[in-house]
C-alpha cells in the first residue's frame, strides 16, 4: 500500500471519529432534558452535559480544521 492510500485512510478514519463525536454531542444536547428528568439528577448536571456537549463540538471543530488543511498538501 503506497504512502498516499495510508494517509487518505488515516484522514478517513478520522473524519468518521468527527462526525461519530458531532452526532454524540448533539444527541446528548438534545436529550440533556429528558436524560436529567428521567434519572432524577439535579438541574445542573443537565448544565453539564451541554458544556461536554459544547466540548465535544470546538474539539469536532478543531480535528476537522486540522484535517481539512492537511488535505491541501
Amino acid at each position: 500500500m503506497s504512502g498516499n492510500q495510508d494517509r487518505d485512510r488515516r484522514i478517513a478514519r478520522q473524519g468518521r471519529i468527527v462526525a461519530l463525536v458531532i452526532a454524540g454531542a448533539g444527541l446528548a444536547a438534545i436529550l440533556a432534558p429528558w436524560i436529567v428528568s428521567a434519572t432524577g439528577l439535579p438541574v445542573r448536571f443537565e448544565m453539564l452535559i451541554y458544556l461536554a456537549s459544547m466540548g465535544a463540538f470546538v474539539w469536532a471543530l478543531l480535528v476537522a480544521t486540522r484535517l481539512w488543511r492537511s488535505r491541501d498538501h
